[in-house]
């Protein structure tokens, strides 16, 4: 256990900031695993519905420094990549 009040103090943002970053990457986790099995299944429009809800929640998740940049990227990259293989002539999601 810390002896400071500081270090204390330390020790309780990090339990607390490791719970919260727990909880966004989880549920980041979940949408990106949901997206891939609609994409296995050929269900397109409820694949691009979770493909937006997935790059919104990489982006929140970069932005408050819980993954990375170019992780995120790679993510995205990869879902969108699977979109278009399902449907190769649309090019924007819908």
């Amino acid at each position: 256990m810390p002896i400071k009040k500081a270090a204390a103090k330390s020790l309780r943002q990090n339990k607390k900031n490791f719970q919260k970053n727990k909880l966004i990457l989880s549920n980041l986790f979940f949408l990106i695993k949901k997206t891939e099995k609609s994409l296995a299944q050929g269900k397109k429009a409820e694949a691009g519905e979770l493909m937006k809800k997935v790059i919104k929640a990489v982006d929140k998740a970069v932005q408050k420094n819980i993954i990375k940049k170019n992780t995120a990227a790679r993510k995205k990259s990869h879902l969108a990549k699977k979109l278009h293989r399902l449907n190769p002539d649309d090019k924007k999601i819908k």
